[in-house]
């Protein structure tokens, strides 16, 4: 979602030249990353109270919508991928699983295990949005932010999850 996963993702694939080794890395990383944030969310949902996950989880939604408003920088991304004994699939793995710690997706993972108490389905899905936000950026460079702005793409996240929350704190779905 132009945050700072994508920015590493070209910044790891104009050093590297290895989509392959990267795309792969996202995937692992991610898979692993995800699912540990999953079974967070899913293990809150037998600790809180049903009425007090439904506005916690609300309130976070609209959370993170502000957060998506507020762009990452590239030297967040925290890595320099040069002179690296992990080789291109390892540094990426290792890269990413960092660079996810805390992130937006991973909050995101969280919540919407906590709220659909499913850590497989919601781990696939997730780990299937990164995919598809991050292997354009590998494979297309800077043409993807030449297409879609990325303060748009900022913007319709930031609306969905406000969506989500507000809808969330209504009740709707509970």
């Amino acid at each position: 979602m132009g945050d700072k996963t994508q920015l590493l993702a070209l910044l790891l694939a104009a050093r590297h030249r290895a989509p392959r080794a990267i795309i792969l890395g996202i995937l692992v990383a991610t898979l692993l990353n995800h699912a540990l944030a999953a079974a967070l969310g899913s293990w809150l949902t037998q600790w809180l109270d049903p009425q007090w996950l439904r506005w916690g989880l609300g309130a976070s939604f609209i959370a993170v919508a502000a957060w998506m408003l507020v762009p990452d920088k590239a030297g967040d991304a925290g890595t320099d991928a040069g002179g690296s004994r992990l080789g291109v699939f390892g540094l990426t793995v290792l890269a990413f699983f960092l660079a996810e710690m805390g992130d937006k997706t991973q909050i995101a993972t969280v919540m919407l295990a906590a709220r659909y108490q499913s850590i497989l389905i919601v781990t696939m899905g997730t780990t299937l949005g990164m995919m598809i936000a991050n292997v354009p950026a590998v494979l297309l460079g800077d043409k993807v932010v030449k297409l879609v702005p990325i303060a748009w793409v900022h913007r319709v996240a930031a609306a969905v999850f406000a969506g989500l929350g507000v809808l969330m704190l209504a009740g709707v779905g509970a």
